[in-house]
């Protein structure tokens, strides 16, 4: 992002600080891991009482009952100006940008090059990457290439909050909580909208062709609830709650390789897993690494094709940042894809 944002001129990340707090008869075990792979990877953190952590952000109204953790070095990337800010810099570098032009098929020439049809025509390339998120399967399809993938309905809402001094990003952190029904998470003030919070991988199990832009009332009284207890200033009028899919793998880990196993060593195909975005410009440099050099310097070897989360149909998912191992409901007819 560094890099990024000096090509760009830009500030894309705002450091926050990182707080996940839980309580201590229901998940501190969640916490003393993440503690243990920060100190593991020489993470800065405190380990904190929840009144030390009141005592440093007042907006937690929280006791001792609580566990909490606090990292200095965590926040936010503003994700509409990343987007735009990587498809501007793409076109400086002589990319061309084909809005509302899905794939219908990728074929194979004898010559080993990758035709790509589209509505607009059709492409022909040395290498082909594939980030399709929630249409990954639809595209990988005609190569024979499929990715268990669960895709599920999220939502957050952003309030209106009155005490707008108090959560802005230079005094309010992000923060996850964890809990044995779900894993919250919210966010200070940005742009142009409110308090955030939403409920990570807490939604149902849809399809790209039956989600629909509807907030679920139950999750939205849930996130309510949850600020009644722990942040309730960061509470006003709802602005607004809208929607948007995940689309996880079994152990919510990514897939960056290629499809060599199914023949197709020049398709590289790259699957986030509900928390890709903080990657993206890293991850853009290991795809285009791969497509340019055939080869990534960066150790991916964790994220492959064929590992057994992805192959084995019995793999138990884990979904979830605190509980794991919870099967997101279905919605209607739409199961795992």
């Amino acid at each position: 992002w560094e890099a990024v944002e000096k090509e760009s001129g830009l500030q894309l990340v705002y450091n926050t600080g990182g707080v996940q707090f839980t309580r201590k008869d229901e998940m501190s075990h969640v916490i003393d891991a993440y503690a243990k792979a920060m100190a593991e990877n020489n993470i800065s953190f405190e380990r904190l009482t929840g009144s030390q952590l009141r005592a440093k952000f007042p907006q937690f109204e929280i006791d001792d009952t609580y566990d909490t953790i606090y990292q200095p070095i965590a926040g936010l990337v503003d994700a509409a100006l990343a987007n735009s800010v990587h498809i501007q810099l793409a076109r400086a570098n002589g990319a061309t940008v084909l809005e509302h032009c899905p794939v219908q098929k990728i074929e194979k020439l004898p010559n080993g090059r990758v035709l790509v049809h589209t509505p607009k025509g059709v492409f022909q390339c040395r290498r082909l990457i594939v980030t399709a998120g929630a249409w990954i399967n639809h595209v990988l399809g005609s190569i024979g290439v499929h990715i268990p993938v669960y895709v599920t309905q999220e939502q957050v809402t952003y309030f209106a909050t009155p005490n707008v001094k108090d959560f802005t990003k230079a005094k309010y952190p992000i923060w996850i909580y964890h809990s044995p029904k779900y894993d919250f998470y919210g966010m200070p003030m940005h742009g142009n909208s409110g308090s955030k919070i939403g409920i990570d991988a807490g939604g149902p199990v849809v399809s790209v062709d039956t989600r629909n832009y509807e907030p679920d009332k139950t999750r939205e009284q849930a996130c309510i609830k949850h600020l009644e207890r722990t942040i309730p200033r960061s509470l006003g009028p709802i602005m607004y709650t809208k929607t948007c899919l995940y689309t996880m793998t079994p152990d919510r880990h990514f897939v960056v390789d290629d499809c060599s196993k199914n023949g197709w060593d020049n398709v590289i195909v790259c699957c986030g897993a509900g928390h890709a975005f903080k990657f993206a410009s890293l991850l853009g440099k290991i795809l285009s690494e791969m497509a340019i050099d055939g080869k990534t310097k960066y150790d991916i070897s964790q994220f492959n094709i064929d590992r057994e989360a992805i192959t084995n149909p019995d793999w138990t998912p884990t979904l979830y940042m605190g509980t794991g191992g919870k099967v997101p409901t279905k919605q209607s007819s739409a199961s795992k894809l």
